[in-house]
């Protein structure tokens, strides 16, 4: 299998545990585990996890030149994100969250397009049009709203700026992942977010009665910690090295798909014809957004 569709595969990866976290993350918050002490939890937990694979990974010096984009990417992609994601959904709907993500690869597309001279062909722009209309169609019309969101404008205004922060950090690391090996690139990333994070963190961390969480709860958030945050950003941080930033951002359309079926399989919703339809738009936009361009001559 080629480099390509391996990445292709890491990308849809990524986003399949994406699409299960909404429902994942929503059930453990706030009860056992408020957002922020989340956040802690998985800052702490990529950080350690990262450092073990480096040891098996090439040893590499990160040039002086370099530390401000790191650090910046850290802050983009480990803290505002993660920070106002997690918040955002304690106080709004995965539903919410899942129409409000699919902005971040309009972002992606503009960015890229200004920063890093990608040009966007029609079949790109169709696939990506295509996408987000089938992700609002699957999510307004196809899946339950929740009760239990305390104040949904605010969530929701959270969701818009950690699809802004995910978007922008995709395109700040593409030059680094060009630079670095993965594993030394992530392990300072989140070394870095562990301090940032810190103390806005620590406190929320500290209240986590351990002794009272079910067992159910400890799965939830070992998924959350090993799945969703060490586990999707090594595989999008690989699919970037293969493929086009606003294509790995493109991918953020199958999260509505996958979480409806995560909720189909776990009994919480039906198939009907209006999620048929918009799950064959959503495919078809990541197929023509992700489709790689022929040579010109």
């Amino acid at each position: 299998m080629s480099k390509r569709n391996l990445a292709i595969l890491a990308a849809i990866g990524a986003t399949l545990i994406y699409g299960v976290n909404h429902t994942v993350a929503k059930g453990v918050m706030p009860h056992y585990v408020e957002p922020f002490g989340f956040i802690f939890l998985r800052v702490v937990g990529a950080s350690f996890l990262f450092w073990i694979c480096s040891f098996f990974g090439p040893k590499e010096r990160i040039e002086k030149k370099h530390w401000p984009r790191i650090i910046l990417c850290a802050l983009l992609g480990m803290v505002i994100n993660m920070l106002s994601f997690f918040k955002g959904l304690q106080l709004s709907t995965p539903i919410n969250s899942a129409v409000l993500v699919t902005i971040s690869p309009i972002i992606v597309v503009a960015l890229s397009a200004v920063f890093l001279r990608e040009r966007i062909k029609l079949l790109k722009g169709l696939g990506i049009f295509l996408g987000f209309v089938g992700a609002l169609a699957l999510i307004l019309f196809g899946a339950e709203v929740r009760g239990d969101a305390p104040n949904i404008p605010l969530g929701n205004i959270l969701f818009v700026i950690n699809a802004t922060a995910y978007g922008t950090y995709l395109i700040v690391v593409k030059t680094l992942i060009e630079r670095y090996h993965p594993f030394t690139l992530m392990k300072w990333l989140f070394t870095i977010a562990v301090f940032i994070n810190l103390p806005i963190t620590l406190p929320e961390f500290l209240e986590i009665e351990w002794s009272t969480m079910p067992l159910w709860a400890y799965f939830s958030v070992i998924f959350v910690v090993v799945g969703t945050t060490f586990m999707t950003y090594l595989f999008n941080v690989f699919a970037l090295t293969q493929l086009k930033a606003s294509t790995v951002g493109a991918f953020i359309y199958l999260q509505p798909l996958f979480g409806i079926l995560f909720a189909v399989f776990s009994g919480k919703d039906q198939i009907t014809a209006i999620k048929l339809i918009a799950t064959g738009l959503v495919l078809l936009g990541v197929y023509l957004a992700s489709k790689k361009p022929k040579p010109q001559p």
